[in-house]
């Protein structure tokens, strides 16, 4: 699937599927066909192949083809079946337009066209439309953290202000913690190759003389490296807070496994009477005495209710 666009005014404006590509200025590429990557073949543009945009080594990620540029980064989005997972996407920047190549849907690619003219680039040039798309991509992935650190006071608040919670509601709090874990790691994952990215496009754009783009990147690196660090806070959080869930399932297995212990040994005294009364001697002290029965009954009964005082007086129970 092919989306181009071109600079209408101040704003981007999808051209018609009749339209010829080489009138765009940014195409983006979903899941794109044979026909699709030979178009844009044929418009001077290589296409990386899924297997080369996956690839870790920065050699398949960040490299120049002539006068083409290719950045790839990680970005999380929704995979066909709206599941949300992680995958690449390739930037590639000539001299006339820009290209991304995806194989999932990030939100940004959905949102950016709509407001391309309010980013603070604007969408005159190239490297315009991709600072601004990045500008989009980094505001969503802080959306996201934010809603990572909402989820950690929300759990919070349940684990240290609101009654104590029992084990069944504690294995939620694990399995949100779980959930939350893997947000982090798709974020930090996107914010690091995002950061790479910029940081190569800087590097590229010395020799092209434009102030207001080199202020703009840093600016942008700079937003990236806080959102990294407030991301590595967060992990910590989790990882507090995890630990503090286990701690409370470990409190409540002892203190169950405690009560059993306790009520374990508070029958053993009368067991005792019942195992010395049961022996099968004919001379038992008391075997033929006509209140035997009730004397050993009293007996056990004592000895229970008198272990239950013991135990709650040393605070057993």
């Amino acid at each position: 699937m092919l989306f181009a666009y071109r600079t209408e005014g101040q704003n981007l404006s999808r051209n018609s599927p009749e339209a010829p590509l080489s009138d765009a200025l940014w195409i983006d590429v979903f899941q794109p066909s044979q026909n699709e990557v030979d178009a844009l073949k044929e418009l001077g543009i290589p296409v990386p192949s899924r297997e080369d945009m996956e690839e870790i080594e920065v050699s398949n990620r960040l490299y120049r083809e002539g006068d083409t540029e290719v950045l790839t980064v990680v970005l999380p989005g929704q995979d066909a079946q709206e599941r949300q997972t992680v995958g690449p996407v390739a930037f590639i920047l000539s001299e006339t337009r820009l290209v991304t190549v995806r194989h999932h849907a990030p939100r940004p690619f959905q949102t950016f066209p709509t407001h391309a003219g309010q980013s603070s680039t604007g969408c005159r040039s190239v490297r315009h439309v991709f600072l601004g798309l990045i500008e989009e991509i980094v505001a969503r992935l802080a959306d996201h953290l934010e809603g990572v650190g909402h989820t950690l006071d929300k759990e919070s608040h349940g684990l240290f202000l609101e009654p104590a919670p029992r084990s069944v509601a504690l294995a939620g709090v694990l399995r949100a913690m779980g959930r939350q874990g893997e947000q982090i790691a798709r974020l930090r994952q996107g914010l690091v190759t995002v950061e790479r990215a910029l940081s190569t496009f800087s590097v590229n754009l010395e020799g092209h003389g434009t102030i207001d783009l080199k202020q703009v990147s840093k600016a942008q690196l700079r937003d990236v490296q806080s959102l990294s660090v407030h991301s590595d806070f967060l992990s910590g959080r989790l990882a507090q807070l995890t630990d503090v869930a286990m701690g409370m399932i470990n409190l409540e297995q002892s203190s169950a496994s405690r009560i059993l212990s306790v009520v374990a040994t508070m029958f053993l005294p009368p067991t005792l009477v019942a195992s010395v009364y049961g022996m099968n001697f004919s001379n038992l002290p008391g075997l033929d005495h006509p209140q035997g029965y009730l004397i050993a009954s009293v007996l056990m009964i004592a000895s229970a209710v008198g272990s239950l005082l013991l135990f709650k007086w040393m605070k057993w129970l």
